[in-house]
């Protein structure tokens, strides 16, 4: 069955880098449109950014996120820099047009 593990989340200060991981199993990760979301406390869940033969991101994140994947290894990343106190979410991994979703990683961001 399809399994989504996202890890690599933590607290930073503001200004601060991090890099999150998703590690797929259960399909076939290098045919499916990957996708970053995440959810703030209190708000809906949010798309963050998309890899296929692009990478597309949200209008908050660009310049500060970077999205890749390594189909070898089935995983996806996000580089996250300049993180600001707004980032604070929970993040998540989803491949398109596959309704599952992971328990994600937190990330806090605050001095």
């Amino acid at each position: 069955q399809v399994q989504l593990v996202e890890s690599g989340g933590g607290l930073v200060q503001p200004g601060g880098s991090l890099r999150l991981s998703c590690v797929a199993s259960g399909f076939t990760f290098s045919s499916y449109v990957m996708s970053w979301y995440r959810q703030a406390p209190g708000k809906e869940r949010e798309l963050v950014a998309t890899i296929s033969s692009t990478r597309n991101y949200a209008d908050s994140v660009k310049g500060r996120f970077a999205i890749s994947r390594d189909n070898t290894k089935n995983t996806m990343y996000l580089q996250m820099n300049n993180l600001k106190p707004e980032d604070t979410a929970v993040y998540y991994c989803k491949p398109d047009g596959i309704t599952y979703w992971g328990k994600g990683t937190l990330v806090t961001v605050s001095s």
